[in-house]
């Protein structure tokens, strides 16, 4: 009785090891936002990102220049205007402040557009090839080891080399 007692005590503990071992994740780590900024896709996207960027500039720029140039000839020719006009002049520039500010704020928006329009291929092609990766070297999870991503120590297998194999980098 006292073997076999101890009998089962041993399988007990083997099958537990085994569901222990078989219970531990496999975990690798990777720098999501360092990946995604060395791919060349990454990179043509903030140029053109950046090229829409300095024509909305130069349009606002354009903009308040013709505006200033006929508030100062407004400015000069008030003496010779009446009240009447002087007051429809002040109210013609204030249309145009206003129509420099919805033209800026359009621009900013329609930026923030382009952006997740060009960038959102960008990561999901990153996304993709971390996946691929994991699973094939039998990796669980992948956490994300960029600055602020919540990963304190990442001394795990880092998938950065292999990612970037993947993706022809």
């Amino acid at each position: 009785m006292k073997q076999f007692r101890t009998l089962f005590i041993a399988v007990a503990l083997m099958i537990g090891a085994t569901a222990f071992t078989n219970a531990q994740s496999k975990v690798a780590h990777v720098a999501s936002q360092e990946l995604v900024e060395t791919m060349p896709s990454y990179k043509e996207a903030m140029g053109q990102l950046e090229k829409l960027q300095k024509t909305y500039d130069a349009e606002i720029r354009d903009m308040m220049t013709e505006a200033q140039k006929t508030m100062q000839r407004y400015e000069s020719e008030a003496a010779t205007k009446t009240e009447e006009e002087n007051q429809k002049r002040a109210q013609e520039l204030q249309g145009t402040q206003r129509r420099i500010q919805e033209h800026g704020q359009k621009a900013q928006q329609d930026l923030q557009k382009k952006e997740l329009d060009l960038l959102k291929p960008v990561y999901e092609k990153a996304r993709v090839a971390i996946q691929k990766v994991a699973r094939a070297k039998g990796y669980d999870y992948v956490l994300d080891s960029s600055n602020g991503a919540g990963v304190i120590m990442a001394d795990g297998f880092n998938l950065m080399p292999d990612v970037k194999k993947e993706l022809g980098m």
